[in-house]
């Protein structure tokens, strides 16, 4: 990437950082007074994702070394992606900035096509490890928590594995044919962007073309799509210690298997809203909901989950814009 690119990167980072303590909607005193009663809790929340991140960061690294090039993405080097990838993923409007960073700091190696089709199968390996999370959970629930099935939610299970069968579908066609031009041709027929969407076409299609051609070809290895894919979801477990943690500084009572439903519904509920930047507000709703469901209520378990994370993501932010200006040489390498 271009010094100047990776400057308007970094200089984007700050100023989402310094919105986001401004706009804090917990008044200084107030806040050190909730984090120094969070004790060891905190540094534990944080910690824990490193080691999300290392799962992340091994998933992308296979992504990309697994594609048709002779280049070779670094373990660190993939690391310091992944957290940079992350952090302006989390300060944009549908989670948008971390795609084009990647893009552009592995493009100067491989070209876009194939940085692009890297980045995508890693959103797509990384929304599948959702979906696979959410599986998981529900088939715990239906286990540990037979008691509390309902015919609304026997009702509610039956249309989700309805519609997990349709996305798992989708998903299998988007792996072995790609993705990119499927997306884009419903615009060659809007008649706000088909002027601009056929010269687009017109001029890229062979490049598109490619990042398909990249797509699918991961899919042809099993053994790299599956152990991507395994990482991504390790990644997704290992994340439930966050609110593990989170509410046993409160008091809660609860077992690991707990907190993987509460993790997985808050984060459905924040994917379903995906276009809230840092999901504000979402993911508080569905740990409001899921923990009335399971009987883990606390008193302010809203207001102390909502901080936990909130300086989490301040942190590992702060980290990931840091980043953008360390270690950018040899990246990758033959």
């Amino acid at each position: 990437m271009k010094p100047l690119y990776r400057n308007l990167f970094l200089l984007f980072g700050i100023a989402a950082i310094i919105v986001m303590l401004c706009t804090f909607d917990v008044n200084y005193a107030e806040l050190y007074r909730h984090l120094t009663r969070a004790g060891l809790y905190l540094p534990a929340v944080i910690g824990v994702w490193i080691f999300v991140y290392a799962f992340n960061a091994w998933a992308f690294q296979i992504i990309v070394n697994s594609g048709t090039h002779s280049k070779h993405l670094s373990y660190k080097h993939a690391y310091k992606l992944t957290v940079s990838g992350f952090a302006f993923s989390y300060t944009t409007p549908f989670g948008f900035g971390g795609g084009p960073y990647r893009v552009m700091e592995l493009s100067s190696y491989i070209g876009v096509p194939r940085a692009m089709s890297s980045v995508v199968l890693y959103s797509m390996m990384h929304i599948f490890s959702h979906i696979c999370l959410w599986s998981t959970a529900a088939v715990l629930f239906a286990i540990i928590y037979t008691e509390k099935m309902t015919p609304f939610l026997w009702t509610l299970f039956g249309i989700f594995t309805i519609v997990l069968i349709v996305v798992l579908f989708v998903f299998h066609l988007c792996y072995k044919k790609g993705v990119i031009v499927k997306l884009f041709k419903p615009l060659l027929y809007l008649p706000i962007a088909k002027k601009w969407a056929r010269k687009f076409y017109n001029e890229h299609a062979d490049d598109m073309q490619k990042v398909d051609d990249n797509i699918a070809y991961l899919h042809s290895q099993p053994k790299a799509f599956y152990l991507s894919l395994l990482s991504e979801f390790v990644a997704r477990v290992i994340n439930a210690l966050e609110y593990y943690f989170i509410l046993l500084s409160l008091g809660v009572s609860l077992t690991f298997w707990d907190a993987i439903l509460v993790l997985a519904f808050s984060s459905l509920i924040g994917n379903i809203l995906f276009f809230l930047p840092m999901q504000l507000g979402a993911r508080e709703g569905g740990l409001s909901l899921i923990v009335k469901i399971l009987d883990l209520s606390a008193p302010g378990l809203g207001i102390f989950t909502s901080l936990y994370t909130r300086v989490r993501e301040l942190v590992w932010i702060f980290i990931g814009v840091g980043l953008v200006k360390i270690g950018n040489k040899k990246i990758m390498h033959d």
